[in-house]
């Protein structure tokens, strides 16, 4: 292990440089996962990070004993207590980071299965929570368009609880490529003259496309689109959240497949 006992020095600098701000983690394509259950997660695909930085109060639990284990020793970094709270967005977090490469898959040259779009989703609370729940229907790719929060952030990160490690995650997918990529009919949610959701045929695979949480799915999206649902709310509110509405369609989905079997 290396110990770390400066603000000055320059891998320090640079963790703190990259924990700062989304845009230089964008750059560097990199990402900061924080907490025993990201770095675990992220240690159970079976690579390495750059680098895991740990407090040294930390190093007396045995969960993150557990986790620096499993990481080679070149690469584990211990820092006072004080240095890595200027690098962490937890509040009483567990002082333990693993500094990673991000992920970047190759586009494929088709998708046939069903899959979801975030077109210009700037919310990073909603992204994570997206990224959840397609991961827990057993959805496979999720796809990025640009303006949508970077999802490798930390909040993302946090929000997502893991989800990265379950999906193909792509960034910066131009909606004119992602739509010829596409094999499966095009959903968007519509809150008018769409069809009720339980009423629409969801048993086979669709592209489904969460727009902006202000201004909705793009023009491009709702031209290409092949079907339009809505969501009964009897309540009287005027839309849902695009999470929860997210949450609604892909578990909606996944109850007409298994009816359909």
């Amino acid at each position: 292990m290396k110990a770390i006992t400066s603000r000055d020095n320059p891998l320090y600098k640079r963790l703190k440089a990259l924990a700062g701000s989304t845009h230089q983690q964008r750059r560097a394509h990199q990402a900061l996962l924080e907490g025993f259950h990201l770095a675990s997660a992220w240690l159970d695909g079976g690579a390495q990070p750059e680098y895991c930085v740990v407090t040294e109060g930390a190093l007396a639990h045995d969960e993150a004993q557990a986790i620096v284990a499993r990481v080679d020793e070149r690469r584990v970094i211990t820092l006072p207590d004080a240095l890595f709270g200027q690098l962490s967005n937890v509040v009483h977090g567990a002082g333990l980071l693993l500094l990673v490469d991000m992920p970047e898959p190759a586009l494929p040259e088709r998708v046939a299965s069903t899959c979801l779009v975030l077109d210009g989703l700037q919310d990073a609370g909603n992204v994570g929570s997206i990224l959840r729940s397609a991961a827990a229907a057993g959805i496979e790719h999720v796809f990025c368009t640009p303006g949508t929060a970077y999802a490798w952030s930390s909040k993302v990160l946090r929000s997502a609880m893991g989800a990265h490690f379950l999906l193909h995650v792509y960034e910066n997918v131009e909606p004119q490529t992602l739509i010829g990529l596409l094999a499966t009919p095009i959903v968007i949610t519509d809150s008018h003259g769409a069809q009720a959701i339980d009423e629409s045929d969801l048993t086979g695979p669709l592209a489904w496309v969460f727009g902006n949480e202000g201004a909705g799915v793009s023009q491009v999206w709702r031209d290409a689109a092949t079907l339009r649902v809505t969501i009964p709310q009897p309540g009287g509110m005027e839309s849902l959240n695009v999470a929860a509405a997210a949450a609604v369609c892909v578990f909606e989905q996944c109850r007409q497949q298994r009816h359909a079997r």
